[in-house]
């Protein structure tokens, strides 16, 4: 990635893979990406598969590197006088079906980023496999948790969580 101008989000967690690459990042408004991939103003972005078939940036680029860099998540909040409100029952009715809805929306989205990798190869897009592992680690030597303000205890469980652990 060596020289890349990629256009990410202007937020540390984003910025850490492609300045560890090499790459020169621009913080190009979300609105314009599709004109500046169209225009050469940068020559990569970095988005979800989703994201690039709802807003066709597979019109205008010709690769995507399947890194799975950035995972992210939903979180939902009850207010605490909410939850203080709810019986005990109530609580573990709660939280079971909202475990159960993340489990099933995670699936769901899964399952359609599958789908579209295979969409895009049938467009003619050059999808390219990454070694996690390999690619893990040259970003970690490169950028280290601590140098974006992260603990690495903090990275440490977020890995356990994701080996199941």
């Amino acid at each position: 990635m060596d020289g890349l101008k990629i256009r990410v989000p202007d937020v540390p967690a984003y910025l850490a893979m492609p300045q560890a690459c090499g790459a020169n990042t621009a913080p190009i408004a979300f609105a314009e990406v599709y004109l500046a991939l169209q225009n050469g103003t940068v020559d990569a972005q970095e988005n979800p598969l989703t994201t690039i078939e709802a807003k066709k940036f597979y019109e205008v680029q010709t690769n995507i590197a399947l890194t799975g860099h950035i995972v992210d998540h939903l979180n939902t909040v009850v207010s605490q006088t909410t939850w203080a409100s709810l019986s005990d029952e109530d609580k573990v009715i709660f939280s079971e079906v909202m475990q159960e809805a993340a489990e099933r929306a995670t699936n769901i989205i899964k399952e359609r980023e599958d789908a579209l990798v295979q969409t895009f190869k049938d467009k003619g897009i050059n999808v390219t496999e990454v070694d996690k592992a390999s690619f893990e680690a040259a970003v970690l030597e490169n950028k280290p948790v601590e140098s974006l303000g992260y603990r690495q205890a903090d990275w440490e469980a977020i890995k356990a969580i994701q080996s199941g652990s």
